[in-house]
């Protein structure tokens, strides 16, 4: 056989083949080369996409760091604004209060110029009184010697005269004293610790009436009845439902005491009308005065205290009328004066001077004049007017630390004092702060000038104010209500509103003879 044909159709095979598998092959390399054309792309995009987010994040954050920023700013330029705004409102206070002043100023010129002409007036006066002197001297000068004899002796008899009945009045008043301390016979309990009778002080007290038409009579027509009696005499009277009852409320006992008297004498006598009133008021304030002048001198009777002063013996009678943290300040003062001298006989000392330092450790609570000295250098001060020992006068200085203590009868004063106010059921918080507040709205509208009466009324919701009507005219009554306003606004803690009310008044008085 001729192999020709075979190798022929074998080399086409083989052309064949390696045709078929270079076609084969290009067209695998091609999809690869699509393939990967393909991821490049897609590759592409990915890097495209995060590039663009990252710059997205970045604008963010960039525009957020902006946006901090600008708010910062906005808030510094805020905080400058108000503290502008408050700058001109302190501002326009403070020209407000300038312009105040002002006025305040220009009324006080007012014043102070009229006081000048008043006192050119009085300058005036005197001197023509000084050239009637002159006048009566040349007089003088021109009698004869027995003339001038005769009116010189005259002069001292007359002096003479009025030196001997004042030591005649000084030995009645003794007398009758050691009359008094004679009979009674007192014995002092000098070994007494602890006092069994106190007195709490209330605020209120009720008048009895037989009937409620007298109410009608008291009150009056149109209220001038009631409304006298509460100017008279500084207290509120509530006159409600209640049956043949009438309220007297007041902080202060003795304006208590003398309203309740001064109502009793008026409804039994029948006339009642605001003249009248003012005269039984008068006669029964100087009634409540004497009281408290014989309780004085029965005190220190009753508790042996000899030769002391009838000033600090009437400031014993005011203890009556006075409480401390609602101990009645007079029952706290003896209790303390016995426990003094109890003390002081157990320690071998002067049981007299103990006990007279221990009734008057607190007379600086009931002194007549206003004085911002804490009470126990006041009670000191007014002894010492009164002519007391020095170790007495250093027991009631010192008796609140208030000086050092020199005096061996110091300690037991103040020991003696914790004693009586420790006492359970002595004293009571509540109310003393109460009427301290009372008495600091009273304190408040006294210090204005111009002003003579002063009384707290409804439970401190309301400040009645006298002022003298020569002194302030309707201009400076308004001013000083102003004034009043703002003190207790910005110096007191109070609870609602206090209402304050100035009343000025003028009166004509004549007599027909």
């Amino acid at each position: 056989m001729d192999p020709i044909p075979y190798i022929i159709g074998a080399l086409a095979g083989l052309i064949l083949g390696g045709g078929l598998a270079y076609a084969l092959l290009n067209r695998i390399l091609q999809s690869k080369a699509d393939q990967v054309i393909k991821e490049a792309e897609q590759k592409g995009e990915n890097i495209k996409e995060k590039k663009i987010l990252q710059a997205k994040e970045k604008f963010l954050k960039l525009k957020e760091e902006h946006s901090k920023e600008l708010k910062s700013r906005n808030s510094k330029v805020q905080a400058l604004e108000d503290k502008l705004k408050n700058q001109e409102r302190n501002l326009n206070r403070d020209d407000q209060q300038l312009k105040d002043r002002r006025s305040r100023l220009k009324r006080d010129e007012e014043t102070l110029q009229a006081r000048l002409k008043a006192n050119e007036a009085k300058h005036k006066e005197l001197e023509k009184t000084q050239t009637q002197a002159a006048k009566l001297l040349s007089e003088v000068a021109g009698m004869s010697v027995d003339a001038a004899k005769v009116e010189l002796q005259e002069q001292i008899l007359g002096d003479a005269r009025a030196m001997a009945a004042q030591q005649v009045q000084d030995i009645l008043d003794d007398a009758r004293s050691r009359a008094q301390q004679d009979a009674k016979k007192v014995v002092i309990q000098t070994i007494q610790r602890v006092a069994t009778e106190h007195a709490i002080e209330n605020s209120v007290s009720v008048f009895n009436i037989a009937s409620d038409d007298i109410k009608g009579r008291i009150i009056g027509r149109e209220g001038r009845n009631i409304r006298a009696l509460e100017a008279a005499t500084g207290v509120e009277f509530i006159v409600d439902d209640t049956p043949e009852a009438i309220i007297i409320s007041c902080f202060d006992p003795v304006r208590r005491e003398i309203a309740r008297l001064s109502l009793h004498q008026l409804v039994s006598d029948g006339r009642i009308h605001p003249a009248r009133i003012e005269e039984v008021v008068a006669k029964t304030s100087r009634k409540i005065e004497e009281e408290i002048l014989q309780t004085g001198k029965r005190t220190v009777i009753d508790l042996g205290i000899p030769n002391m002063a009838n000033a600090l013996i009437r400031m014993v009678g005011r203890m009556k009328y006075r409480s401390s943290y609602g101990q009645n300040l007079l029952q706290h003062s003896r209790e303390v004066a016995n426990l003094c001298a109890t003390m002081a006989a157990e320690l071998g000392l002067d049981t007299k001077a103990a006990k007279r330092a221990g009734l008057l450790h607190d007379i600086g609570k009931v002194s007549d004049e206003e004085s911002e000295m804490p009470h126990a250098l006041l009670g000191m001060k007014l002894a010492e007017k009164a002519g007391e020992r020095p170790d007495v006068l250093n027991a009631i200085g010192a008796h609140h630390d208030e000086i050092e203590m020199t005096s061996l009868i110091s300690p037991i004063v103040q020991v003696c004092d914790a004693i009586s106010g420790a006492r359970p059921g002595a004293r009571r918080e509540v109310v003393e702060s109460y009427i301290q507040r009372l008495k600091d709205l009273e304190n408040i509208a006294l210090e204005q000038p111009g002003v003579t009466q002063s009384y707290a009324i409804q439970a401190g919701r309301e400040l009645r104010v006298m002022v003298e009507s020569e002194e302030v005219n309707d201009e400076m009554a308004e001013q000083i209500s102003f004034n009043i306003s703002q003190r207790i606004m910005n110096e007191m803690t109070y609870p609602g509103q206090v209402k304050v009310t100035v009343i000025r008044e003028t009166r004509a008085v004549s007599v027909a003879k």
